[in-house]
């Protein structure tokens, strides 16, 4: 008899596919540069008045476990291998054999908080792949047992041809833009019809989405380069490096494993102060743009155009791409502003996959450890911060401002 209860849903995560472009760059970079490094990860539900049930815990840790029974086809690997020509032969070999274990993740109800406790422990490798697929799968039961299942409702297939036909009739203009939603969806199937709604619709501006498993499903585009875990695990969990320099390390490391590949840079984890110390004229060349996800974008992006130029770079021809908190209307203004004097692309998430009249969960797990020493990532904004040890930020911190204050900029 199985030790997990069984399913009221049908399976959320039916492929090992289901996960976000970058998780697949990550992993190989890990897999040939960090293959012994180990993580914890904690989930945490920033949204108020939120609860999960001891029935929404369950049915959780039975989706959960049904994830972990999962192997990637013949016919994945192939797709892989043909879509994103820069994974290696050895990486592919390696996920033939891959799987999640259930015996690192832990799901538990508790009277605290939200009432839900998740964590995943062990080898970064493995771990690293099991973030997405529990967000989306905590997301999808939340939303089923609350408000019930997400078939084709018919608020957000409104909201969403709404949205469409007014980039079709040029009533709004945001340039390119990719589907982010997999993490924070309503449900799969609701996230099934619109990537297929776009792709059908010859969407201006849509080049493909996040969500392996619907890119190949669709024919188009897999988009995703790297995310903060990456520069967390690269920069920290190794006492004998300084992790104020955490960005230095992680471009060395995803250059030696890209070359000018898969060139997208995310900014903020310890601030955009100290990451520019570390973007000198060589990344700022090999690196084909930067993502930003915290702060204000449009000062974000005047920084880092600055930048650009201070290096003797022309910014119109490297790509800002926008990716926090984002929907069609702020997407555009962006664009508007920044029109001419760069790329500039869109990373639209929950404003696509979760748009109804119910409000979307703002939920999230993070690297807590590295290796059995803490992490930390500080972002621009101080509400993102996340961290098991309050000692350890101070220490972080005081690394970063020594930087700053005594370091001459390159």
């Amino acid at each position: 008899m199985s030790p997990y209860p069984i399913m009221q849903l049908d399976p959320i995560i039916d492929s090992l596919l289901v996960n976000d472009q970058y998780k697949f760059n990550m992993a190989q970079v890990c897999l040939h540069q960090f293959p012994t490094y180990k993580t914890k990860w904690s989930f945490r539900c920033r949204s108020e008045n939120v609860f999960f049930s001891r029935e929404m815990v369950d049915e959780i840790r039975a989706q959960i476990a049904h994830f972990c029974r999962l192997r990637f086809t013949e016919d994945e690997l192939r797709w892989l291998k043909s879509n994103l020509p820069w994974l290696t032969d050895d990486f592919i070999s390696y996920l033939e054999f891959w799987h999640p274990k259930m015996s690192e993740i832990e799901i538990r109800d508790t009277l605290d908080g939200c009432g839900l406790v998740i964590h995943a422990e062990g080898n970064w490798l493995n771990t690293m792949m099991y973030e997405i697929p529990i967000l989306a799968i905590v997301n999808e039961v939340y939303f089923a047992l609350t408000y019930g299942p997400g078939e084709k409702n018919t608020i957000f297939c409104v909201k969403a041809k709404m949205k469409i036909d007014r980039l079709k009739n040029g009533l709004l203009d945001v340039g390119t833009f990719s589907e982010f939603g997999l993490r924070r969806r309503y449900s799969a199937a609701m996230q099934d019809w619109l990537v297929g709604t776009l792709a059908a619709e010859k969407t201006p501006g849509f080049v493909g989405t996040s969500n392996v498993f619907l890119a190949k499903k669709y024919g188009v585009k897999p988009v995703g380069t790297m995310a903060h875990e990456f520069i967390t695990c690269a920069g920290q969990g190794n006492p004998a490096l300084n992790p104020a320099y955490a960005n230095r390390f992680a471009l060395e490391a995803w250059t030696r494993e890209y070359g000018v590949q898969n060139g997208i840079y995310l900014t903020d984890l310890l601030g955009d102060d100290v990451f520019l110390r570390d973007f000198n004229a060589s990344y700022a060349t090999l690196f084909s743009g930067l993502r930003h996800d915290s702060g204000d974008p449009i000062e974000w992006g005047e920084r880092m155009l600055a930048h650009y130029r201070k290096l003797g770079i022309d910014p119109s021809v490297k790509t800002l791409l926008f990716s926090d908190s984002l929907d069609l209307e702020k997407a555009e203004a962006i664009r508007r502003h920044f029109d001419a004097q760069a790329r500039v692309a869109f990373g639209i998430g929950t404003a696509w996959s979760c748009d109804l009249d119910v409000p979307a969960l703002n939920i999230v797990m993070k690297v807590m450890r590295v290796n059995g020493y803490p992490a930390c990532k500080l972002s621009n904004v101080p509400g993102k911060v996340m961290c098991e040890d309050p000692e350890y930020v101070h220490y972080l911190r005081r690394c970063i401002n020594w930087r700053l204050l005594h370091e001459k900029e390159a």
